[in-house]
């Protein structure tokens, strides 16, 4: 059985929070005391430290590509797209540079430990299933984005597990235009072949693209109705580079 064959690999996720909890006072000390700095800085060498060496304990070759368009500071906003779960750790690996939190639909905050940890790198949980609720979660990622907080964002709303992209969920790019953040559009190949491919944690290569950042600020309204498609067809095609590399 599968759920047999993923255990060696449940056992390596949960072995490498170690790698988390040393931050973890740090991280709360700054947030009770209001030290954003601290705190953000205390987050991105959580989540980049625990990334990296999972990713290792795992098996997965991570290669990336654009860092040069990592931004120095936030805040801004990731959009990438999602083959699998498997998305989550290469970013956690590649994004070194600054703090960021995930918006992420609301299962994951049930997860033990894991759910502690998405809200102390200040996530947002969203209900996928309630347009309601959702329009309250990008209100609140939109509040992080105004403090400072840097987010990602898969705005397919789910996994394409290798097959073609998904068209984007309406409103995602108003987590950017709203507080007029810059947006980083990111590419990701081969996530999906982690898990999603064959339902067993399985060693492989992701390959993670980041480019030039888009600004929001001055955007033209007539830009703003087209920016979607913008971001969209910048990561479909940073896709295709990857898989033909």
């Amino acid at each position: 059985m599968k759920i047999f064959r993923n255990i060696p690999g449940a056992v390596k996720v949960y072995s490498n929070l170690r790698y988390l909890n040393g931050f973890k006072r740090e991280i709360d000390d700054a947030r009770a005391k209001g030290d954003q700095e601290r705190e953000m800085e205390n987050i991105c060498y959580a989540i980049s430290t625990w990334g990296d060496k999972l990713s290792k304990s795992l098996g997965m070759d991570i290669k990336v590509y654009g860092k040069e368009n990592l931004p120095e500071k936030g805040p801004v906003v990731f959009m990438s797209n999602h083959q699998g779960y498997a998305d989550i750790l290469a970013l956690c690996a590649a994004i070194d540079t600054v703090q960021f939190g995930f918006v992420a639909k609301k299962e994951l905050a049930k997860i033990p430990l894991y759910g502690k940890w998405m809200d102390r790198i200040r996530s947002v949980m969203m209900d996928r299933d309630n347009p309601k609720e959702s329009l309250k979660a990008i209100t609140k990622g939109i509040g992080l984005l105004k403090k400072g907080y840097s987010l990602v964002i898969f705005p397919e709303g789910t996994r394409s597990k290798g097959g073609p992209m998904i068209d984007f969920k309406p409103g995602s790019m108003k987590l950017a235009t709203k507080p007029k953040v810059p947006i980083i559009p990111v590419s990701i190949e081969g996530s999906y072949k982690i898990f999603e491919e064959r339902g067993i944690i399985s060693p492989g290569t992701v390959k993670v693209m980041f480019h030039p950042a888009i600004p929001t600020d001055d955007l033209p309204k007539d830009s703003e109705k087209h920016l979607n498609d913008k971001v969209h067809d910048i990561i479909k095609s940073g896709v295709e580079e990857l898989r033909n590399q």
